[in-house]
This record gives C-alpha cells, sequence and structure tokens, in this order.
C-alpha cells in the first residue's frame, strides 16, 4: 500500500476516512463532508435530494462526493453509513447516538455513555485503519536504534511523555521534546541509526513539523503519527501512522485523539518489546527491584 494511503475495503471505517479526507474537500464537497459526519444517522436516513438540501449543494454534488470517497453511487454510501452506525452502537452497548450534542443539563450517566461509545468507537475506527505494516517498519527501526527522539506540542506531548516512559522501562534510549527549541537542538544532534517520532493529531503542528524535519535531514529515521495521512507532518516523515477519532462535546478532535493515540502507541511498543524481548525482560526486572523499597507493605 502506498504510504499515506488508506484502504476502501468493507472493514474501513467510512466515517474515519471521511475525516481523514476533510483537509482535502474544498467547496460544496466539503459542506456535503461536514454534513454527514455531524448527522451520520440522519445521512443513512436521507434521501439524496435531502442530503443535497441539508448540506446546501446539489444531488449532483452528492453524486461526485459519494465517488470521491470511493463508492459508486449514494445508495451504497447509505449502506455503509448505516452499518457502521448500527455495529457502533451495538458493540459500545448504549444506546445513544454518538453525534449527539452533550447538553449542560445531561445527567452523568448519559455524558459517560456518550464519552464511552465515542471513544470505543474512535479506537475501533483506528484498529481498522492500522497499516500494521508500517507498525512494523516503525518498531524494527526503534528496536534497533541507538536512540529516540519524541515530539509533540500540548495534548501530544502528553502522549509522547508516556510513549517515552514505556520505552525507557524497556532499556530503550529516549527522550521526548515538548519545548521546540530543545526538541530542534536534540534533532540536529541525531543520525543515521536513530528515530524521531512526531505526534500531532491535525498533522499541522509547526513545531513538531519542524523538529521531525531536522532530526530527517541528519540521518534518523522519521516516523509521525497523525489522523491526517496527507498532512505536511506525513509528508516529512518517513513512517506514517493514523488514527481515528470522534469528538464529543467539550472535547473537540484534537483532545478525542488521545486515547486513539495511546493504542497505536501501546501497539508499537509491545512490537518493540517483542523484538528486544531479552533486553527488556531484565530491564523490567531491574527497574522493578530498583522501586520496589518505595512501595508500602501489606498489612496482614
Amino acid at each position: 500500500m502506498e504510504r499515506g494511503a488508506y484502504s476502501t475495503a468493507g472493514t474501513d471505517s467510512v466515517l474515519a476516512r471521511l475525516r481523514a479526507k476533510l483537509p482535502e474537500f474544498t467547496g460544496a464537497l466539503r459542506r456535503v463532508a461536514e454534513q454527514v459526519l455531524t448527522d451520520p444517522s440522519g445521512a443513512a436516513r436521507a434521501t439524496i435530494v435531502e442530503l443535497a438540501e441539508r448540506s446546501h449543494t446539489s444531488p449532483a454534488t452528492i453524486t461526485r462526493f459519494c465517488r470521491a470517497v470511493g463508492f459508486e453511487g449514494y445508495a451504497d454510501l447509505r449502506l455503509a453509513i448505516a452499518g457502521e452506525t448500527g455495529r457502533a452502537a451495538r458493540s459500545a452497548g448504549w444506546v445513544v447516538d454518538i453525534g449527539r450534542e452533550i447538553e449542560p443539563g445531561d445527567p452523568l450517566e448519559r455524558v459517560l455513555g456518550q464519552i464511552m461509545a465515542a471513544d470505543t468507537r474512535a479506537m475501533q475506527d483506528t484498529a481498522a485503519m492500522t497499516d500494521l505494516v508500517e507498525v512494523e517498519r516503525a518498531a524494527d527501526a526503534i528496536a534497533a536504534a541507538e536512540r529516540v527522539d519524541i515530539y509533540g506540542a500540548s495534548g501530544s506531548a502528553l502522549v509522547g511523555a508516556e510513549m517515552q516512559f514505556s520505552l525507557h522501562r524497556i532499556g530503550i534510549a529516549a527522550w521526548s521534546w515538548p519545548d521546540v527549541h530543545n526538541g530542534l537542538a536534540s534533532a540536529a544532534l541525531l543520525s543515521a541509526g536513530d528515530v524521531a517520532l512526531g505526534i500531532s493529531h491535525s498533522g499541522q503542528t509547526r513545531e513538531t513539523i519542524e523538529m521531525v524535519a531536522e532530526a530527517g535531514s541528519r540521518g534518523a529515521i522519521t516516523v509521525a503519527l497523525t489522523s491526517f495521512p496527507r498532512s505536511p507532518l506525513a509528508d516529512v516523515a518517513d513512517v506514517v501512522l493514523t488514527t481515528a477519532t470522534q469528538a464529543t462535546t467539550f472535547r473537540p478532535d484534537s483532545l478525542s485523539a488521545r486515547h486513539p493515540q495511546l493504542v497505536v502507541l501501546d501497539l508499537l511498543y509491545i512490537a518493540v518489546a517483542q523484538r528486544t524481548h531479552e533486553r527488556a525482560h531484565a530491564a523490567f526486572q531491574r527497574t522493578a527491584q530498583a522501586v520496589a523499597g518505595h512501595r508500602l507493605r501489606e498489612v496482614v
């Protein structure tokens, strides 16, 4: 599969595909995409004329939109969306409309259901669109690396710090750089045999792009984790790992991306640990022993 591409097979999520392609759409096609993403259940029930009216476009535009996302016609798109929203509701176990806004007066039980359903959908979509060949490439590079730099800003920096901690516990020399000046200085010292991992939901965070590009210019293998496989960050990376998101009220895409990002990074971390099994096992034993004295003894 071409780097940055995604499958249109039946296991792929059409809504995740739309979110990934959204930056590529302009004008009328973008209005259709936004309408479908805002109310997928409504789109699955609407006729082609109704969807055209809701998106302030025309039936001809809806047909063009369907072909742009890999469907022969509107009937195929409706079936795919209906099947996907139905599966999500059944697998989540809650009777909720995932696209529904959380209102200020909603009881916490309802809010919990919305959050769990949205996060479950996002992680399922992420699993469906994850390119395991790319994960293998990234794991091979990290397992053999002399050092690993991890770059990210804001919420992505927190996710990067978690990955740095995990790699450090299995003996991988990893550093997390949330500050662009320190990150650029570190990136400038990387060379062939090192790995740079940049994390950005949008793939458009300037600081992260600069740090990854600097690392790549020094010969390091570069890895991007983003929800947009055709973003500027993906363009400067050798390996691209993608995630899906499902926004909810008070948690826009950038915040909702956190759990899917952790899923992909956990998969990558386990793949690295598999490749460095003996070293990882020994490192776990030593680190556990080092902190054992700081745990409270069980009181009988």
